[in-house]
């Protein structure tokens, strides 16, 4: 039985095409403390981390919150969106 050989490159590559990001992005319905504790509960940002991400959202329009396999978010993706917030996974 042959083995197939992967380059340390080749196996980077593919872990970097698996990831994908949550992206929040600023509406003007949602306050920032609802934000925060969204972050910290769905997310499990610490509240420092929640905040930085709630200001970058208001301010830049969207931010990254959370980084894993399309499986691992989509049920944060699924909560968020039960909240009415405004997300996408990319």
């Amino acid at each position: 039985m042959a083995k197939e050989k992967f380059s340390p490159a080749d196996l980077t590559q593919e872990l970097i095409e698996s990831l994908n990001e949550l992206i929040l992005f600023n509406d003007e319905v949602n306050t920032f403390d609802f934000v925060i504790e969204t972050l910290i509960d769905v997310c499990g940002h610490d509240p420092n981390q929640a905040e930085q991400c709630a200001m970058v959202v208001h301010f830049n329009g969207k931010c990254a919150v959370k980084s894993g396999t399309f499986t691992e978010l989509k049920p944060v993706y699924n909560e968020m969106t039960n909240r009415k917030l405004t997300v996408s996974i990319k």
